[in-house]
This record gives C-alpha cells, structure tokens and sequence, in this order.
C-alpha cells in the first residue's frame, strides 16, 4: 500500500500544535506552540485570548512542522484538525485553517473528535489488539469506553460532574499553587503524607465518575482551618486528595476490565502524564493479568500527532467532512 501522509492540527484549548503523521503510526514531525505562560498570569485559560493566538501562530506552527518534516503541502493526502469538543474560538482557528488547505491543495478534509485522539495518542508507534478497554483522563473528561475495533466506541462511563483534570485544577487554587494546576498538586502530594480524611467518592456500581464533592471537602477542610487559624500542611493535604481521587479510579477501572473481561487498557489525556496515577493503574492492571498501554507523556496532553494518528483511521474508512463543517463545543464520541 502506499504510504499515507496526514498533517493534522490541533488547537481546542491553549495549544497550537501540527503534526505530519505517516500512516498513523509513524510521526514525522509535530510541533507545539504552548500559550501557558500568557495564561499564568490569569491563572487559567482565557478563551478570548486563546484564540487570539491561535490566529497569530497557525501559519507559523504549519511552516515550522514542515520544515522539520522537510516536507511540502503538495505531498500530503489528507488534511485534518480537532472540530469538537473544546473551545470555540479555538477550534475555529485549527478548523477553518484547515479547511483552506484542503481546497486549495484538493486533498481530503477530515474532521477528528479530540477524544478520539487522544485514545488514538497510543497507537503511535504502537500496534494494539482489540477489544479492550480505555480510560480518558484530562481536564474536561472522565469516561471509561468499551472498544471493540479501532473505530467502534461504546461509553460505559463518564463523569457526571467535575473531570479528574478540574478537581486538580480546582484544588490548586485552593491551596494558592500557580498554574497549571494539576502538575503542581502533583508535585506537593509527592513530598506529601495522606494524613487528612478524604470522603467516599461515588460508589453505586457504575461505571460514572464524580469528583465535585470531593474538590468541595478539600475546600471545606482548608478554609475551615484557616478560619481557626490552624495550620495546613498543603503537601499532605494534596497527597491525601490524590490518593483518594486515584483510588477510585482504579477501582472503576478494575471493575469494568473484570466485568468485560477485558485483557487491554488504553490510558490517556493530560491526566495520564501523571506519574502517580500511571503507576497505580499499572500495578493494578498487572495485579489482574490485563496489558495496559499509555502513551508518552508528551502524547498526553494535547497535541497534533494523536489528531493524525485518529484521521487515519477516518481515512481508511473513507470518512471525509465537507468544508462546511462547523467547530462545536461538546460534541460526544462515536463510533465510525
């Protein structure tokens, strides 16, 4: 077969990134352009901003990653960005400049959902045997989907308030750590002791997730003792919140890998960069038999080259977007 060339873009949050992906496995070149510095200074993402930026860097990132490809646009065979879920102001940047592309070269236009990439973010350089089982974790999602082929996609859970990656965010401020929020709670809990109560979280059977009460108790101990004028250790106050959050995690996890049975698990989002949750999910998963797979930490967070990797699948299946595809804010995955 001929080789198929892919350059993706990705720009749903504060990331302008592009990506020339070699049939879906291979990354020939991805480039990131962060905007993280800008947003310190709000403590978090501004979306207006964001997108401001995006339209300054696009057409620079797109040069950069083909030069480090040492590639052409004429030599690519398709065209593809993240269209749903995230911001729009965002998304209308990565969407509208690649539609351009792809009218102007005549080459295939293909809209990715960003889950479906960042589940995709493990197949580079990665092949995978399916059906098996994979846990998103990032700033807005939480879900747990059944895959029974690479474009075939069932959610058999997902959280029903706060995503993993926002309590983080969320405690950060409590305890007044800078952004980006989760990296820096998991720094302190790692020089932390898990000495503060945590409550319960949800326990009913399924497969769903909730973690705003958790984010609210973490609040309440904190102010409660600073209004005491008691002293908090933060160090153990963020090891004792992530070592509740990621035991539920792997429990639900645990759960539907056995109740499935299940022999793979995919782990990914920006959340998997964690190293404390990565380490717990793998002894667990090698506890019960089960192969897990993640990708590398700087496939986690967002980035192009799971966007490639995720429009192939699209291209083998020949599921192409007109241009007048639209970016949406929250669209749910799908299977193919």
């Amino acid at each position: 077969m001929k080789d198929v060339y892919i350059l993706a873009v990705e720009s749903s949050c504060d990331e302008t990134s592009v990506s020339v992906i070699k049939n879906g496995h291979d990354d020939i070149a991805t480039v990131i352009n962060t905007q993280i510095d800008v947003h310190t200074k709000y403590g978090g993402v501004v979306p207006e901003v964001a997108s401001r930026l995006h339209l300054e860097n696009i057409t620079m990132v797109i040069d950069e990653c083909l030069e480090k490809a040492n590639m052409k646009l004429e030599d690519m065979d398709a065209f593809a960005c993240t269209y749903a879920p995230g911001l729009l102001g965002s998304l209308l940047v990565g969407v509208e400049a690649t539609k351009a592309l792809s009218f102007i070269y005549k080459k295939p236009f293909i809209a990715v959902n960003h889950m479906m990439g960042h589940i995709c973010a493990n197949m580079i350089g990665n092949n995978l045997e399916y059906p098996l089982l994979s846990l998103i974790i990032s700033g807005g999602h939480t879900d747990l989907i059944l895959m029974e082929s690479e474009s075939k996609f069932k959610y058999l859970g997902q959280t029903l308030d706060d995503a993993i990656g926002e309590a983080y965010d969320k405690v950060a401020r409590i305890l007044s750590l800078p952004y980006p929020g989760g990296p820096n709670v998991e720094k302190y809990a790692s020089e932390g002791k898990a000495v503060y109560p945590m409550p319960k979280l949800m326990d009913d059977g399924s497969y769903n997730f909730s973690f705003s009460g958790i984010k609210s108790h973490v609040n309440n101990v904190y102010h409660n003792a600073m209004q005491r004028k008691e002293e908090i250790n933060k160090y153990d106050l963020a090891c004792s919140f992530q070592e509740c959050v990621t035991k539920n995690l792997v429990e639900k996890t645990r759960k539907a890998l056995i109740d499935y049975n299940l022999k793979t698990l995919l782990i990914s989002g920006g959340v998997a960069s964690n190293s404390y949750i990565r380490n717990a999910i793998k002894e667990m998963c090698d506890s019960i038999g089960v192969e897990m797979h993640m990708p590398d930490k700087k496939y986690c967070t967002d980035n192009a080259a799971m966007i490639g990797a995720a429009a192939y699948i699209l291209y083998k299946n020949k599921k192409f977007s007109n241009l007048d595809v639209n970016a949406k804010s929250n669209v749910q995955l799908k299977s193919i």
